[in-house]
């Protein structure tokens, strides 16, 4: 039987990944403030309330049992200020009967004043690791083509682009090491 993946807190040699709590909305949407950080993603900033809002569905989970939501937030040890968010949608393999493992599509974003530190590949580095201690064998990203920065972060992250292409992005995909469940 296989351990359901759940988001406990992450360390690692700089940061700490903290489970998503709604409380981090205050923080985080000075963090989301930027509309330059929706240049790939689209869409604008949220506001406080709607950040909150939108932390509560994240946070009371995914209506699929089959699915789990996990979600965090970076939290820069010095100065201790939060940087951004990590998260991870696991569910179990759609690429055949033959592979039983879960898979995890994974995704990041740190704040504009954080970027060039390498906050989101060591964030992403440590998410990877973390996942594959719970099960997961295939972790995915979908990157825009010409954001270079996520490319190079799901690089570090062992992840390799693919031919697959979903909603103008490519998917990247990589193993965590991980053999699948029996």
């Amino acid at each position: 039987m296989r351990e359901e993946p759940v988001a406990r807190a992450i360390s690692t040699p700089r940061l700490d990944l903290l489970p998503l709590r709604v409380e981090h909305a205050e923080e985080m949407a000075g963090v989301l403030a930027d509309p330059a950080l929706h240049a790939f993603i689209g869409g604008e900033p949220d506001t406080l309330a709607g950040l909150r809002s939108r932390y509560r569905r994240m946070t009371a989970g995914s209506p699929d049992p089959a699915v789990s939501w996990l979600n965090w937030v970076i939290r820069l040890r010095e100065p201790s200020c939060l940087t951004g968010t990590v998260q991870a949608t696991v569910g179990p393999s759609a690429v055949g009967p033959s592979d039983r493992g879960l898979v995890a599509e994974i995704a990041w974003v740190v704040g504009t004043p954080w970027q060039g530190r390498g906050i989101a590949t060591e964030a992403a580095r440590g998410l990877v690791t973390r996942l594959g201690e719970q099960s997961v064998h295939t972790v995915v990203a979908h990157i825009h083509p010409d954001h270079r920065a996520s490319a190079a972060v799901a690089t570090a992250a062992g992840l390799a682009p693919t031919d697959a292409w979903h909603d103008g992005e490519i998917r990247w995909q990589g193993s965590t090491g991980r053999r699948p469940a029996v």
